[in-house]
Parts: structure tokens; C-alpha cells; sequence
């Protein structure tokens, strides 16, 4: 049997180092992973304290429960030192973190000047805002048609003359930017049964020569009522309530006009500042359109009316050209 051949003061002597040495290193952590690694290196399994105790097994009997608990004594006040330096450190990086991220509300702000929403857009929304209260809904399509959906399901075939109304922008792969939203209303119908009461804003395209009064890319808006036992009266009432409630109390008339897909079908005017201004094409569906679409014009009747967002802004805000709309001149924008 061997016989032990570490004296206890040897041992103590180790521990008292030990403890002078990490007290010093802890009070002067300068962050949390450096207190952690002196944790690390003074208390985890192959740190120093642990290397201290490995020994005691050469001491004899009677002197290890003195350096146990010697031993045992240090830990819990190393622990402690630790858990106090963690606790310094962590309320001085909160400080310091509310130091770099508070505001000085005495400082005066950084100065950007508010947008104004562009009277094409505010038009558009007011127009919209009268549809959905009279019950419908809004539904949108794309700007890049069919041949069908923007001519050949209004009623409009290759060879019909009414082509020769609308000059058009076609595509290399056959299709077109459309050249009115009426396009939608096909869309809805063929994926909807009735009844049917949409509104349908977008951007349209014709190879117009730009003026005053005229543009190649442009807005309209178009509705669609279809249901049973519709009536050219309930066209003229929806008509002239919208007009109402868009221009107030003027006088309104309807003309005789030609359109290939709603018959019959009628020009809108409005007394405007002494002189009629026309605002507006209606009318009932064409039959031949709901045959289109898959609806029994036997047992399903429908108007339709079609306008533009610009003629519509240019009266309202007495704007005498089209072309302001779209050159994003502040002086003109910042009046609305």
C-alpha cells in the first residue's frame, strides 16, 4: 500500500494563491465572455480548482476533509465574486446602451415635406368611393390583353369598323395593350354568375396624338350591372345619381350613340360652366356579348358605362391640359 507524500500545507498554500489570483482577475473582467472564461479557467472541470482537489488523494486521511472544505469555501465565494462582477457588467452595458440610443427631443427633427396623393389617383378613389356605396365591388385585369378579351368577346371581330376607333398598340406575340377596361367585365362574367355590380379603374393605351385633350396612355373607369329584369332606367338612374353626387346639381342629358358592344347605347353630357360637356359612353349589353360569356340574354339583361379618370379630374380642378398630368411638376402637384 502507498503511502501519501502531500503535506495539507502544500494544498492550502495552492488554494490561497488561487484564491488571491481570481479575485484580482474577476475584478478586473472587462466584459461578460472575459468573465466567462475565467469561470471556465477557475471552476469548470479542468480548471484550476478542479487540478487543486485531484491531489488530495496523496494526503493523508485525516487532512482531506480540512482541504475539502477549504476547497468548497473558495468555490462558493469565487461564485459569488463571479455572479456580483456579472451582475456590475450587465447594468453597465444596459447604461451604456441607453447612453448611445437615447434621443434628444430637444433636437429639432429632420425636415421632410409630406407627399400630396396626385389628383388622377384622388379622382379615382372619390369615383370609386360613389360606386361601392351604391353596391359594387371593385375588380382590376391586365394592361396586356387577348385579341378576344379586348375585341372579339365585345362583339368587336377582326373585321368590324368599330376597330378603326380605337388605334392600338400590338404586341410581337400577337396580343395588345388594351385600349379600354371593358376587358374586365368579360373576365368577371366568365368566372362569376350574376348578379354582377363592379367597377373597374386601370390604365389604357391608343396611339393618340398627344394634346391638350388627348393622351396615348390614359385611365378609365368602367361599371357593369348585370342581373334579371334590367332596364335602360336603371341605367339612366345609376348614371345620373353618380354624376349628382360627383358634380352636384346639373343638368344632365343622354344622346343617341353607337358602341359594338352594349345597343342601345347613349353619349352622357353635363351642364358645365354654361356649355355641355360630354363625360361619358353607356349602355344596355349587347346580347351577343352575354352569349360570349356563357349568361342566357333570354333571363339576363345588363348596362354598362365607360369614362375618363382624366376628363373627369381636368372639370373638376379646371385643368385646360391633359399633358400636366404626367410631367410631375411640383409647382402644378403641390395645389392638390
Amino acid at each position: 500500500m502507498t503511502t501519501p507524500t502531500l503535506d495539507r500545507t502544500v494544498l492550502t498554500a495552492q488554494l490561497t494563491d488561487l484564491e488571491t489570483k481570481a479575485l484580482e482577475a474577476i475584478a478586473h473582467a472587462a466584459d461578460l465572455d472575459s468573465l466567462e472564461q475565467l469561470r471556465v479557467a477557475y471552476l469548470g472541470k479542468k480548471g484550476e480548482l478542479s487540478q487543486i482537489l485531484a491531489l488530495m488523494g496523496k494526503l493523508p486521511a485525516s487532512d482531506r476533509p480540512h482541504i475539502g472544505s477549504l476547497a468548497n469555501t473558495l468555490k462558493e465565494k469565487l461564485l459569488h465574486t463571479l455572479e456580483e462582477r456579472r451582475h456590475t457588467l450587465h447594468t453597465a452595458n444596459i447604461a451604456a446602451q441607453l447612453a448611445a440610443e437615447s434621443l434628444d427631443v430637444t433636437m429639432p427633427a429632420v425636415f421632410r415635406p409630406q407627399g400630396h396623393i396626385h389628383p388622377l389617383n384622388s379622382t379615382i378613389d372619390r369615383i370609386i368611393d360613389i360606386f361601392v356605396g351604391l353596391g359594387y365591388t371593385v375588380d382590376d385585369g391586365p394592361e396586356m390583353e387577348s385579341d378576344y378579351y379586348n375585341f372579339e368577346a365585345l362583339n368587336t371581330p377582326a373585321d368590324h369598323p368599330a376597330r378603326d376607333m380605337q388605334d392600338t398598340f400590338y404586341l410581337p406575340d400577337g396580343n395588345l395593350l388594351r385600349t379600354h377596361t371593358s376587358s374586365v367585365q368579360i373576365r368577371h362574367m366568365e368566372l362569376n354568375d350574376p348578379p354582377i355590380r363592379i367597377v373597374a379603374p386601370g390604365r389604357c393605351y391608343r396611339r393618340d396624338t398627344e394634346d391638350a385633350t388627348h393622351a396615348a396612355v390614359f385611365h378609365q373607369i368602367e361599371i357593369l350591372a348585370i342581373d334579371e329584369g334590367l332596364t335602360f332606367t336603371d341605367l339612366k338612374g345609376t348614371v345620373s345619381t353618380f354624376l349628382a353626387e360627383l358634380f352636384g346639381d346639373v343638368p344632365i342629358r343622354f344622346r343617341a350613340s353607337y358602341f359594338p358592344f352594349t345597343e342601345p347605347s347613349a353619349e352622357v353630357d353635363v351642364q358645365w360652366q354654361g356649355r355641355w360637356l360630354e363625360v361619358m359612353g353607356c349602355g344596355m349589353v349587347d346580347p351577343a356579348v352575354l352569349k360570349n360569356v356563357g349568361y342566357d340574354p333570354e333571363i339576363y339583361t345588363g348596362f354598362a358605362a365607360g369614362f375618363g379618370v382624366e376628363r373627369f379630374a381636368m372639370v373638376l380642378h379646371q385643368i385646360d391640359d391633359i399633358r400636366r398630368f404626367y410631367t410631375s411638376d411640383l409647382r402644378f402637384l403641390r395645389q392638390f
